[in-house]
């Protein structure tokens, strides 16, 4: 399999891109994935990276620096890509992306249940972290 481009995704790739989401079971209810694409997407300290296969999108990740730490989040890889180390290339591309903003760490957040992306991400030296994740949906408080 040759080599999918990696470049960043352009705002008419919104729809392709939450289908990709869809399809690697990356969306919840309670995210909205077009505003999650729009909002990297108009970010000057985010973006979404795509993998092109010619025309169709072969993977994604989105990545973003808040000025303290680099953070991975959607890493999407379709269904009949997968097993041909699209994964690896698209965290590296994350990872380029990170280093070229001068983030000095990287971070990202597994279900705990997800089995294959913790083993995915074990593989590449990803380690995990003795840290509690807390949080609170800002739309909903006061």
């Amino acid at each position: 399999m040759h080599r999918p481009l990696i470049e960043a995704a352009a705002a008419d790739d919104g729809e392709g891109v939450v289908e990709l989401w869809n399809a690697c079971g990356l969306t919840r209810p309670w995210n909205d994935p077009q505003a999650d694409f729009a909002l990297a997407l108009g970010g000057a300290s985010s973006a979404v990276l795509v993998a092109r296969d010619g025309k169709s999108l072969a993977g994604s990740v989105m990545v973003g620096f808040d000025g303290h730490r680099g953070w991975v989040y959607y890493l999407a890889v379709a269904p009949d890509s997968r097993r041909a180390g699209l994964g690896r290339a698209l965290m590296a591309a994350a990872e380029d992306w990170l280093r070229a903003r001068g983030a000095p760490k990287l971070q990202l957040m597994v279900r705990e249940d997800n089995d294959a992306a913790l083993g995915f991400y074990a593989a590449l030296g990803l380690e995990r972290q003795k840290v509690v994740t807390l949080g609170r949906f800002l739309k909903d408080s006061a």
